[in-house]
């Protein structure tokens, strides 16, 4: 049984899909690519042996299905209003990689099982150039059976896999991770521009940070690649950020599970977007910071 999920589709090639869509091409398992943006299909176009946006073809042939849009509303569009859900075989499995509200995620879980279709949700962490390289981490809820006979192609890709729990913690593990992210980056933040009043050069901040207890993730990357060498890339809109952080704290709080942090950060993030910033690269934040806390 396990040997005969070989086939895989990929629904949306942007940053990530596009990453994720190549390293399962080298281990001969993409069939079939949707994606509604074809300045995104550049990498595919010649390509005569994949299904390219074949909804009669693409799915039939398939049998484990990626979804690497915004959220589960793309997903329900493809499967139910497009109809995509008629086209695929009974006993698939969905992939869902995308950072979405875990009752959401076990909504649709239950949904697919009528269709004898298994679902699998995945929170990624590594970035698109984690996809690129393979090395990203999924955190996915679900079944063991099902990551079990998904895992050659879950594996193309990553350098980790964690089995967090049932349906829905996935999608929970991830928003969790994002909050505690966030806050990380507006920490950090605070600190290196706090040290700049005090008359010490960011660089050598952020040189101390990671020599001892203070480093992290944002200082050991996202501070020197996109911050302090002004390029400003960290390719993630402060729109997307806000999203993730309302979805988690309001989960939180909803259940009076305290989480004043997470709070702040989403409040920050709130006072960004009220002042325009929806569409910004986040790691420009940094320069806006005080307007952030004076909001």
């Amino acid at each position: 049984m396990i040997a005969s999920f070989q086939n895989a589709s990929i629904i949306g090639v942007g940053q990530m899909g596009n990453g994720i869509a190549k390293k399962i091409d080298q281990i001969g398992k993409l069939k079939s690519i949707f994606e509604i943006n074809s300045e995104l299909l550049n990498d595919f176009e010649n390509r005569t042996d994949l299904n390219i946006n074949n909804i009669e073809n693409g799915l039939k042939d398939c049998n484990i299905h990626l979804f690497i849009v915004p959220s589960t509303k793309e997903i329900r569009h493809f499967l139910f209003d497009s109809h995509g859900i008629d086209k695929i075989t009974s006993g698939s499995i969905i992939v869902d990689l995308t950072t979405s509200n875990p009752e959401e995620s076990i909504k649709l879980a239950e949904e697919l099982k009528v269709y004898n279709i298994d679902y699998l949700d995945c929170g990624m962490t590594g970035g698109a150039q984690g996809a690129a390289n393979g090395t990203l981490t999924l955190m996915i809820g679900g079944e063991k059976d099902t990551i079990q006979k998904a895992k050659s192609i879950l594996e193309s890709f990553t350098n980790k896999l964690v089995h967090v729990g049932k349906t829905g913690s996935g999608h929970a593990m991830k928003l969790i991770h994002n909050m505690v992210t966030h806050t990380i980056f507006f920490a950090t933040v605070e600190g290196v521009r706090g040290a700049k009043e005090l008359g010490i050069d960011p660089n050598i901040v952020i040189d101390v940070f990671n020599s001892g207890n203070a480093r992290s993730f944002i200082s050991e990357k996202r501070f020197p690649n996109h911050i302090l060498s002004e390029k400003w890339d960290a390719k993630s809109r402060v729109s997307n950020l806000h999203k993730d952080l309302s979805m988690v704290t309001d989960a939180l709080n909803n259940l009076e599970i305290k989480c004043p942090f997470g709070n702040l950060t989403t409040e920050l993030l709130k006072n960004a977007v009220d002042q325009g910033l929806s569409d910004t690269d986040f790691s420009k934040l940094y320069l806006d910071y005080y307007k952030l806390i004076n909001e």
